[in-house]
């Protein structure tokens, strides 16, 4: 348990400093950072909305008000899916590439300043392992 509960702290307090770090130094939650970045990585940079949802760690309802606000920032736009007219795509703007481009070295410093520097390469590399040996098949990647 102690492993556990060691890790649940840890992921907890790294998740909530690096949220407040985007906020106050770009004015975004991590869950729109998440979504922008999986946009930017898909190709044409849009997904279906179902695809979105089964790649990002939040519910599908909350990824639909999180997806308006950042609509509503001009960051995304949502489309009617033309291969199948029941699907919505969730598209990523000009405007949304060039405010990643702001958010993530935030993201980027605030990930090498709460984690890698506090581990040396061989404690980072067993991390991963150890950390990709808890993920089944199936799992969503993050």
């Amino acid at each position: 348990m102690n492993a556990w509960r060691a890790f649940l702290t840890a992921s907890t307090a790294v998740t909530a400093k690096l949220n407040h770090e985007l906020e106050a130094g770009a004015g975004i939650s991590m869950h729109e950072y998440e979504i922008l970045v999986r946009l930017s990585e898909a190709e044409e940079h849009t997904l279906r909305m179902s695809a979105l949802a089964e790649n990002v760690s939040h519910s599908r309802s909350r990824l639909t008000h999180t997806v308006g606000r950042l609509e509503k920032a001009g960051y995304v736009e949502r489309t009617a899916c033309t291969m199948d007219k029941r699907g919505v795509n969730c598209h990523l703007t000009a405007e949304g590439e060039d405010f990643l481009r702001t958010a993530a070295p935030i993201h980027l410093d605030g990930v090498r300043r709460h984690v890698i520097d506090h581990l040396d390469r061989e404690q980072l590399s067993e991390l991963t392992v150890l950390l990709h040996s808890l993920v089944e098949p199936g799992d969503v990647e993050i």
